[in-house]
């Protein structure tokens, strides 16, 4: 489904403080792998029905996450490039498919909506199209990244002293 995420996150904002839920703006929950329950977006890719589920349930407070694509995304990508052994065909395709992707910098490529009911984590997780093949290219180089790559994702960054 082609979506904008950039008006979407937006919109859902409006809808969320519209619904009377209590917005927290967090980080992306997908490493809570072993404790959360995700939506099927291909099937039910409405956000609203997401919602309604929660506010059925009684659930007041959701996390919403966005997060944006960066330079950083291209970047990682191409130094796993340069370590990889493909042929020069494949090393050239995969090498346009990373110029292709350097488009979408500062373009929302994943929003995140959750929240926490009976222990377990409700997820609902959209991502554009175009990220997806961003995020099969990295399997491609070798492995996934984690769905939290960016390092601005990380909640305690910095926070420590490495002392």
């Amino acid at each position: 489904m082609k979506q904008n995420l950039d008006e979407l996150k937006t919109e859902v904002l409006q809808h969320l403080e519209s619904q009377g839920f209590v917005v927290f703006h967090g980080y992306s929950r997908l490493s809570d792998a072993d404790s959360f329950v995700a939506w099927d977006v291909e099937r039910q890719p409405d956000y609203r029905q997401f919602l309604e589920t929660a506010k059925n349930a009684g659930v007041k407070l959701i996390v919403y996450h966005w997060r944006e694509f960066s330079r950083a995304h291209v970047d990682e990508a191409a130094e796993r490039l340069e370590e990889c052994d493909f042929s020069v065909e494949e090393q050239h395709n995969l090498e346009r498919r990373l110029r292709d992707l350097r488009a979408y910098e500062g373009f929302t490529c994943a929003l995140e909506l959750s929240f926490d009911l009976q222990a377990r984590v409700y997820l609902f997780n959209l991502r554009a199209e175009w990220y997806e093949e961003y995020l099969d290219l990295i399997e491609e180089l070798g492995g996934g990244l984690a769905d939290d790559e960016d390092e601005e994702d990380d909640p305690l960054d910095g926070f420590y002293s490495s002392n």
